[in-house]
């Protein structure tokens, strides 16, 4: 309810009347069943515009803290996060990476689509970097599959450093899903998983243009400036390795 609450009446209608996105694909989102949604990673509006763009709920994994903070605050955050489709887990322990994608498994097993970057980071400049095999594995585990998103101009509407909102053209472009069945049984495999990795992206390149780094933007990161949008909620960079 409250995630369609915050599609149609409160976030949704504004984004769609102030940066007007455009939406390619939306027919390769199957109407029921589990998928992986696997996307580049500009800003952390993307995961605002890839799921307000979709006909389907996307969930997202997130640091518990954004539902367990106290005070008026934090019934803020736990209503604003789990109405846009974020799931909650424990990024703190040493078995985060592991703990992702047991709870990304779960989700699949109901049926849901689960949103996951590749790229395990925000792009430092722009580009596309190399894909972390996490999601391979679990593409590989669960059978289900692969349904490429690339988002444009996400990086132009929210840029990385202090929060700002601009007005900018953003493009959502799902592409058609691709199925790994073909690897059956080879999971754990590591050739077999960047081979589905390098797949994804080289499709996520293809739709959105974007430059290819063959180097995980991670080790990059050092350099790029870091604000209040940085600590909003991705996969954890390990739980994609």
């Amino acid at each position: 309810m409250f995630y369609w609450l915050l599609k149609f009446v409160l976030l949704g209608p504004f984004i769609h009347l102030y940066n007007r996105p455009e939406v390619e694909g939306a027919e390769n989102i199957p109407a029921d069943g589990p998928a992986i949604m696997a996307g580049n990673h500009l800003s952390f509006a993307d995961w605002l515009f890839a799921p307000l763009s979709s006909p389907r709920r996307i969930n997202y994994l997130a640091k518990a803290e954004y539902f367990n903070t106290p005070g008026l605050k934090g019934r803020f955050q736990k209503f604003f996060f789990s109405a846009s489709g974020q799931y909650p887990i424990d990024r703190s322990g040493a078995d985060a990476a592991e703990d992702a994608l047991i709870a990304a498994g779960k989700l699949l097993d109901e049926g849901r689509l689960v949103g996951l970057y590749p790229e395990g980071t925000r792009s430092p400049d722009g580009r596309l970097y190399k894909g972390k095999t996490g999601m391979a594995r679990l593409a590989l585990e669960t059978g289900v599959p692969v349904i490429p998103v690339a988002v444009i101009g996400t990086d132009e509407v929210s840029p990385p450093g202090p929060f700002q909102w601009r007005r900018r053209k953003v493009t959502v472009k799902f592409g058609k899903p691709i199925d790994f069945s073909r690897y059956e049984g080879m999971g754990g495999n590591r050739f077999v998983e960047r081979a589905v990795t390098d797949e994804v992206m080289y499709e996520l390149m293809r739709m959105s243009g974007q430059e290819y780094v063959d180097v995980y933007a991670a080790s990059l990161k050092k350099d790029v400036p870091t604000g209040p949008s940085s600590h909003l909620p991705r996969i954890p960079e390990s739980a994609a390795s």
